[in-house]
């Protein structure tokens, strides 16, 4: 037996006969503060089964170790390029490190929240390449809510510009009237266009949103009770697992799903909204002459307006509002992700 120093590391009972072999380096993937480092296993493993792998940031400045690919190495400073070898360790002591993997610099987390109806241009900051974006359209003024869609680890460039389109509130037309549509809320990149669309107010029911274009996941809002072809209640906007609370005229409404807003109770009353800090509660639907309420945060409908986000308005009298769209985008996008992962505010 000997003893053999690798790596800042004394190990005693080394022997080179029975280590295993250097794993494969993968991808280093970079996060806020920390690196995810891939590899493959050796299939030569020596001596005895492989205990532990640890993975080292520029020639040993930090360290992290794991039973399995990846490592993430953690501690490190925003802004600064690292590149990692793995080692394998056994019973018998550490292989050879790895190749060495590609730089990855991580960055700082950050979010760009949209909330006032417009169109804009959203500027990738320095280092950023990667966001998660969350659209919600906006509720209609007869009743119907907003759809809810997101989208997780979309490729941008730093200094390239993006355009976010955030729909505007539906507005109610009173009696004999179903108000007007609620306003699609957007978020267009390298990948297409992801659309949140606005609730319509057509036919005999105010149907709930639609999403559109390309996402990880997207759902309708809730339809708004009518009654001679005039609106009334407000239904929910969408949630980030299923769709928004019905209204009855005249009745109860439902509770919205996967955190949506719930259904206006009768009669006139708005739907709830949904919240855009990720995946929560569902909101209750109104009972009696009560509001939807809103889900993942999102707020509560009322006798005169719909709940942020994408709640729908009640129909009657003139001059509802519903709830409107919004847009936020969060990053890194491969660490931070819809529905839930790292999502609140910072």
């Amino acid at each position: 037996m000997s003893r053999r120093y690798q790596a800042g590391i004394v190990l005693p009972g080394y022997n080179a006969l029975k280590v295993a072999n250097a794993p494969t380096i993968g991808a280093a993937t970079a996060g806020a503060a920390q690196v995810s480092v891939a590899f493959t296993a050796p299939s030569c493993t020596g001596g005895g089964a492989i205990t532990s792998y640890t993975a080292f940031a520029n020639c040993g400045i930090k360290t992290a170790s794991g039973a399995s690919s990846p490592v993430v190495v953690t501690g490190l400073t925003n802004g600064t390029a690292y590149t990692f070898k793995v080692i394998a360790t056994n019973a018998y002591g550490p292989s050879y490190p790895s190749c060495s993997s590609n730089s990855a610099t991580p960055i700082a987390q950050g979010q760009q929240a949209y909330t006032t109806a417009g169109t804009y241009s959203w500027v990738a900051p320095s280092c950023v390449t990667s966001v998660s974006v969350v659209a919600v359209g906006a509720g209609s003024g007869g009743g119907g809510g907003g759809a809810l869609a997101y989208k997780n680890n979309i490729t941008v460039v730093p200094g390239n510009s993006y355009a976010v389109v955030v729909g505007a509130a539906g507005v109610s037309s009173g009696g004999g009237g179903c108000g007007t549509n609620g306003g699609f809320s957007r978020f267009t990149a390298s990948f297409g266009s992801m659309t949140a669309g606005g609730a319509q107010t057509v036919g005999t029911i105010a149907n709930g949103g639609t999403p559109s274009g390309t996402y990880d996941a997207g759902y309708s809002g809730g339809y708004g009770s009518q009654a001679a072809g005039s609106g009334y209640n407000g239904g929910g906007a969408a949630g980030y697992a299923g769709g928004g609370g019905n209204t009855t005229f005249g009745g109860n409404g439902t509770a919205g799903s996967g955190g949506g807003g719930g259904g206006g109770g009768w009669a006139y009353w708005g739907g709830g909204g949904v919240g855009i800090l990720g995946q929560g509660a569902n909101g209750a639907g109104g009972v009696g002459a009560q509001g939807g309420r809103g889900g993942s945060g999102g707020a509560n409908g009322t006798c005169t307006t719909g709940g942020a986000y994408g709640g729908g308005a009640p129909g009657n009298p003139s001059g509802n509002l519903a709830g409107v769209g919004a847009v936020r985008i969060i990053w890194p996008g491969n660490t931070r992700s819809f529905p839930s992962t790292c999502t609140g505010n910072l």
